[in-house]
């Protein structure tokens, strides 16, 4: 039996079937992608759940999609939770402090902090050397995606300190281990990824002594609105894209990291595990969760022992 399914006899079946119930999240950056799976998982586990980004239904950002951040709040609260959509540029400090001053004021606590902001998709040219790539892209990205959860971290942990057990998760794209021996597409995402790994690392040691946990957190290769568009196919067809990408067999849904954020957000014991890089599929391990098709795909082992090695694709054994 793993860790997250032992049950505690003290626990109703209400709090099993919701163990957020009570809990408020803030999912910075959660109008597609991760942010959006995170989100509608924490609203699955009955928690209250702030969702933050540029788009809504009547503006939307330079990345021009159909995605809105009510949409997500539609989603949180259509699976059990209740989703709240607070538009904010997290560049914009005024709007992320009064962001946090809207959650005190109507919840008083802040239980769960994901830190997703991103915005870098059109920013970066893969492979592409510093003296080479758009410098004002290249900087561009590294304010979206690193400014940006300083100011949020900044504004948001005092709220988040006030009761014992906090959690506060980085999202990033590798693990410390395999980040550390890899170049990551490109100095600018490299850098910028790297980055976010530290801000867990530190985070843990400025939480830790006060109550609160930090992690880094990374999917697999994710079946994201974007990553769909991209190979021409659907969330229902998603295996076309095999013929032109056989890796992408390991690929997952932005659920599975999802239900990763909120089997750590209901861990009584999830201190054990501040500081550190985490990967979907490693937590899948530990938690016994799934995806939504039932599978449990370990995205990052596969990546070392079979992409990067060079052997044909195969995922038996990998999810």
């Amino acid at each position: 039996m793993t860790h997250s399914q032992q049950q505690n006899p003290q626990e109703s079946p209400q709090e099993r079937r919701a163990p957020l119930s009570g809990k408020v999240a803030l999912v910075a950056g959660a109008t597609r992608g991760a942010g959006r799976g995170i989100a509608v998982e924490l609203g699955a586990a009955g928690a209250t759940v702030y969702v933050t980004g540029r788009t809504t239904r009547t503006r939307r950002s330079e990345y021009d999609r159909a995605e809105t951040i009510e949409d997500t709040a539609d989603l949180v609260t259509a699976a059990g939770g209740q989703g709240v959509a607070v538009p904010t540029d997290h560049l914009e400090k005024d709007q992320v402090r009064a962001l946090v001053e809207r959650i005190d004021t109507a919840q008083g606590r802040l239980d769960v902090l994901v830190n997703d902001i991103w915005g870098g998709e059109q920013l970066f040219a893969w492979e592409a050397p510093v003296w080479e790539h758009d410098l004002d892209k290249g900087l561009r990205l590294l304010r979206l995606a690193v400014e940006t959860h300083a100011i949020t971290s900044h504004f948001a942990l005092p709220l988040l300190l006030r009761d014992p057990g906090g959690l506060v998760v980085e999202m990033t794209d590798g693990t410390a281990e395999y980040n550390a021996a890899n170049y990551r597409n490109s100095f600018f995402y490299d850098l910028a990824k790297s980055s976010v790994l530290r801000m867990a690392f530190s985070l843990g040691h400025e939480l830790g002594s006060r109550g609160a946990t930090a992690v880094a957190l990374t999917p697999g290769w994710m079946r994201s609105e974007i990553m769909l568009d991209a190979f021409g196919v659907t969330e229902d067809t998603w295996r076309d894209a095999l013929k032109d990408q056989a890796h992408f067999a390991i690929s997952e849904t932005p659920r599975y990291v999802g239900r990763a954020v909120a089997a750590l957000a209901a861990d009584p014991d999830v201190s054990r595990y501040n500081g550190t890089s985490l990967s979907s599929g490693g937590l899948a391990q530990v938690y016994g969760f799934t995806d939504v098709d039932g599978s449990r795909p370990d995205a990052w082992r596969y990546l070392v022992e079979v992409q990067d090695t060079g052997k044909p694709a195969d995922v038996t054994g990998y999810r």
